[in-house]
């Protein structure tokens, strides 16, 4: 069991990184993902701006950390799902038929994470061993 303990890890690194990554792109472009959000028909493309930066930066990065995983990973797996239809539909064409299924298995790898949890190490674990240890302490004083 000792040997998959890091797998957990590796797994949120190779899926938080990207995210967080993509963010940090975006935030410099201001002007281009606007008008990309504003082509595609989405509403209120500044406030998609805004909500795309933040989810990708701020939700990569607890993915990354392995606080909150299972709310985070499936927000950012039902994201990656609307940005594949919004702005990877046109399977015709060879670049996006291939951002579209990327996105389709990075929603794979983050309903496992929502599945299965965050592993051993990450803040998940030790916010809930900490919360054990705190529990143990009270009912045995009691």
């Amino acid at each position: 069991m000792t040997s998959t303990r890091y797998v957990p890890l590796i797994g949120r690194l190779l899926i938080g990184l990207p995210f967080i990554l993509f963010g940090l792109g975006k935030a410099t472009t201001y002007d281009a993902t606007v008008a990309m959000i504003a082509a595609v028909g989405l509403p209120l493309p500044p406030l998609a701006f805004i909500g795309a930066v933040t989810l990708e930066i701020v939700g990569g990065t607890l993915l990354v950390a392995g606080y909150k995983v299972r709310p985070i990973a499936l927000v950012l797996a039902i994201f990656c799902m609307v940005t594949a239809v919004y702005f990877h539909r046109n399977l015709a064409d060879q670049n996006t038929f291939v951002h579209f299924f990327k996105n389709v298995m990075m929603t794979g790898g983050l309903l496992q994470i929502a599945a299965f949890g965050a592993g051993a190490l990450s803040l998940d674990s030790y916010v809930n061993s900490r919360r054990e240890r705190s529990s143990d302490g009270l009912a045995t004083a009691q």
